[in-house]
């Protein structure tokens, strides 16, 4: 019986010294040293990539995308009396990012929420007519959102002396990304808001083009991907320029 007892207690003890060894080494030194070497060496990726403005103030991560929306208004409906809220409608002194309907309209995920991010799931002809998208596509249908958004894109862009062409609209200017999120435009889409941006603040378009050039990345390590401009970036560029 005692030796019984006796191997039990060593067990016990062996036990609880590799518990607490363990605990040690995987929930104190393993995550320090991590934590050490993610600061030292990749101080802006460890602390989410965070971008700030000319006054050190943090706007968001480069990681994210945001929206570029004037705020919703309540006014009073003159016909009903009733108060309606006014649509959110792009703020058009800003570059503006990709659709972010990803997930479509619903409660919980609306414009870039953090709760839930995806994409729409839906077929590249969904809502074609004879295999095209047309004007004629079902509301709701992928292809009534796409001919809706180069609508709107055609519009928003063409100034008193630059006029888009709707072939000229890119394909990431009227679609969503797979996540919803994506903080990346093309080259392309960005060049095509130039003279609407430049209008709206009152600037030289040579002056926004170089601002455009100077945000415009390459693919990684030369091969990887497609040339992108991180749109959070390019409009911090553009506020500190504007002095707004």
């Amino acid at each position: 019986m005692n030796t019984s007892v006796s191997s039990t207690l060593r067990l016990i003890g062996a036990g609880l010294r590799a518990l607490l060894a363990l605990t040690v080494i995987c929930g104190v030194i393993y995550p320090l040293a991590v934590t050490g070497i993610a600061q030292a060496l990749f101080n802006d990726k460890a602390n989410g990539s965070e971008i700030k403005d000319k006054n050190g103030r943090v706007v968001g991560s480069s990681l994210i995308g945001q929206t570029y929306n004037l705020p919703k208004n309540t006014a009073s409906d003159s016909t009903t009396g009733n108060d309606a809220d006014e649509a959110a409608r792009p703020d058009l002194k800003w570059f503006q990012p990709r659709p972010s309907n990803g997930l479509g309209t619903n409660s919980v995920n609306t414009q870039y929420s953090l709760i839930l991010s995806g994409a729409t799931n839906r077929s590249a002809d969904n809502g074609a007519v004879g295999g095209q998208c047309t004007k004629a596509a079902a509301e709701g249908t992928l292809c009534a959102q796409v001919i809706a958004a180069k609508d709107a894109v055609v519009a928003d862009n063409s100034t008193a002396d630059f006029k888009v062409k709707p072939e000229d609209v890119p394909a990431d200017a009227v679609t969503s990304s797979g996540s919803g999120l994506d903080p990346h435009i093309s080259p392309a889409y960005a060049e095509l808001q130039v003279h609407r941006v430049a209008e709206q603040n009152k600037l030289d378009v040579k002056q926004v083009e170089k601002l455009v050039e100077d945000h415009t990345e390459g693919r990684t390590l030369g091969f990887m991907g497609e040339p992108r401009v991180n749109v959070l970036e390019l409009n911090t560029a553009l506020k500190a320029l504007t002095g707004r």
